[in-house]
């Protein structure tokens, strides 16, 4: 596996394996890899001749009062796991070369309307700088494909909208979200949860599973959300939002609509989980 952080050599590569008529997917990280991570580089690898992973912890992405500080680098794990995984090249650039105006003079790229709800509203400003470093990510890399998790469906459909609205000629593969096997969604936020938070923790996904069986059989949306609020809160959870939405423009759905996606967002002591989960009525 090659390791590149420079762009003219990065962009070299590329070029050879182009001429070579070599196809190519691409994986972008911030790195602190999962099972979840390696089931995207899987992915890319059934479908493409080489694969192609960053590891970039994009400080446009997090708020004032995130964690960019305190993020995991676990660089040297991350490597090994993707070389073992088939990665072909690995790009770990750093901020001064993304961004070497500093984020106040970057032009960014924004997605209106599906940004403003959910982590939209939440993160002010998280999914303008998702955009535009994934933007600049598939200038540098100019990947046939590139393959993102369901775990994150807003951003999924953020991305796929950037990328149809600006004709880029990348297709999007969505990868189903990894779990552990008591359910939670891999994440690498699941680090900071105590022993006893770990405990709880998977009873975020459990309550999206009673909900959709409960919306399957018919339950008003405003009321099955009231009573999943209140489970979550009594379990230990703060929940940040708990809605019912349609997948394709991300709306708050009704009782007639058929195609649902429930989305949660809840802090369990320091880290905020996320999760969603499809149901089709």
């Amino acid at each position: 596996m090659k390791h590149i952080s420079d762009i003219a050599e990065l962009r070299s590569t590329i070029t050879q394996w182009r001429q070579q008529g070599q196809s190519i997917a691409f994986v972008p990280t911030m790195g602190n890899l999962h099972q979840g991570h390696l089931s995207l580089i899987d992915a890319a690898a059934e479908r493409a001749d080489k694969v192609v992973a960053s590891i970039f912890v994009n400080p446009m992405q997090f708020g004032a009062n995130e964690d960019l500080d305190s993020y995991p680098r676990t660089l040297k794990a991350d490597a090994k796991a993707l070389e073992a995984h088939g990665t072909a090249l690995l790009f770990t650039p750093s901020a001064d070369i993304i961004y070497p105006k500093g984020l106040a003079a970057q032009t960014f790229v924004e997605v209106p309307g599906i940004t403003d709800c959910l982590c939209g509203a939440s993160r002010p400003g998280h999914f303008r700088g998702v955009t535009t470093i994934v933007n600049k990510l598939f200038n540098l890399v100019q990947p046939d494909i590139a393959c993102f998790g369901v775990k994150d469906f807003q951003q999924l459909q953020v991305i796929k909208t950037m990328v149809s609205d600006l004709a880029m000629p990348i297709d999007i593969v969505e990868v189903a979200t990894g779990r552990h096997q008591d359910g939670l969604a891999m994440s690498s936020r699941n680090g900071y949860l105590t022993e006893a938070e770990r405990q709880i923790a998977p009873q975020l996904y459990q309550t999206l599973q009673r909900m959709a069986q409960q919306l399957k059989g018919g339950e008003n949306i405003e009321r099955c959300v009231k009573n999943a609020q209140q489970h979550l809160t009594q379990a230990g959870f703060k929940v940040d939002y708990l809605e019912v939405r349609r997948p394709q423009d991300l709306a708050l759905a009704n009782d007639k609509d058929q195609s649902l996606v429930i989305f949660a967002a809840a802090y369990l002591g320091k880290p905020r989980l996320i999760d969603n989960l499809a149901v089709e009525l």
